[in-house]
């Protein structure tokens, strides 16, 4: 008996690849292994940054990438940065992550890497690095995920805290936001849930947030419903008569904060031929958030909380 419990053992290992001790963690349906915690990483995109940043893990970090080529930074975040070097402003080269030999990068699909492109996991690992991949992006490889939850913020920071042995830093900060949430729905629970539409700037056809977006899940949380929840992708274009005919009742804009920011983008709508005619902008319903609130990221719970409060005209 103990020798076949052995062989059964030492089958699932080899079929796992991960030996007793290792970290493990699910990255996008494959096990993401490392024999022992990342020493050097280098993080993509704001959001990710955050998260990173509210582990405390700024010691192991060797280099961030896509921040300033496309966002205003805070000078909150700027504080916690320090001295950080930026390795490349927008998407990364291969040559900027191997300068400085991480063992883990942390970025996802469009958020520092595109499918078949000069960095991925599988161009990234003969040198050694590994990749965790942001959750919300694995759709854009695989179909077959569950639409939107606020999950997607929680699982990725318990599974960066698990990497980075920091689990117990991780499971106290989501389960104070997961209390934040419940906080935050019990105050919109018997209110209309307005229609609402996520907009991210002006374009010939509309760039927002489908039904594998975390925007999806956190309008649902702030009490109001997605009108392209039927998108069958996360961040993906529609029509702007598709959104006209749905008839939003209330905005969310996305926010760069260059020019005047999300103002632009609501004049841009109330000249618009169709958009124009409908009740959020007839009636300037509408609220600007910035990127690193709409992306899977700690600010994501306040920004739910910003979102019910302009939706429902209730006290946070």
């Amino acid at each position: 008996m103990k020798q076949t419990f052995t062989l059964a053992l030492c089958a699932a290992t080899l079929a796992t690849g991960a030996w007793a001790g290792d970290i493990t963690v699910d990255n996008c349906g494959a096990p993401l292994v490392f024999d022992h915690a990342p020493e050097k990483i280098v993080v993509h995109d704001m959001n990710m940054t955050d998260m990173a940043f509210a582990l405390g893990l700024q010691d192991k970090i060797v280099g961030l990438t896509g921040i300033t080529g496309w966002y205003k930074t805070s000078p909150d975040f700027d504080a916690l940065r320090g001295d950080i070097p930026e390795l490349a402003p927008k998407y990364p080269t291969v040559e900027n992550l191997v300068a400085v030999e991480p063992d883990m990068f942390f970025a996802g699909w469009y958020y520092g890497m595109k499918p078949g492109g000069e960095v991925t996991p599988d161009t990234l690992e003969p040198f050694g690095i590994k990749t965790m991949i942001l959750t919300e992006s694995c759709v854009h490889l695989d179909k077959d995920r569950p639409e939107a939850s606020m999950n997607l913020l929680f699982d990725d920071v318990m599974r960066l805290g698990t990497v980075m042995q920091v689990e117990d830093k991780a499971e106290v900060l989501v389960s104070g936001w997961k209390q934040e949430l419940a906080a935050i729905e019990a105050t919109t629970a018997d209110l209309p849930k307005p229609r609402v539409f996520l907009l991210d700037g002006p374009a010939d056809a509309p760039f927002t947030a489908g039904k594998y977006a975390i925007p999806d899940a956190m309008i649902t949380a702030a009490g109001g419903s997605n009108v392209t929840h039927d998108m069958d992708t996360s961040w993906g274009r529609t029509s702007w008569e598709t959104v006209a005919a749905a008839n939003p009742e209330f905005l969310v804009l996305l926010d760069y904060q260059t020019g005047n920011g999300a103002m632009d983008t609501f004049k841009f709508l109330q000249e618009h031929p169709v958009m124009s005619q409908t009740d959020a902008v007839i009636n300037e319903r509408w609220i600007g958030l910035r990127y690193e609130e709409l992306t899977p990221g700690p600010a994501n719970i306040t920004a739910i909380s910003k979102m019910a409060q302009a939706m429902h005209n209730v006290e946070g």
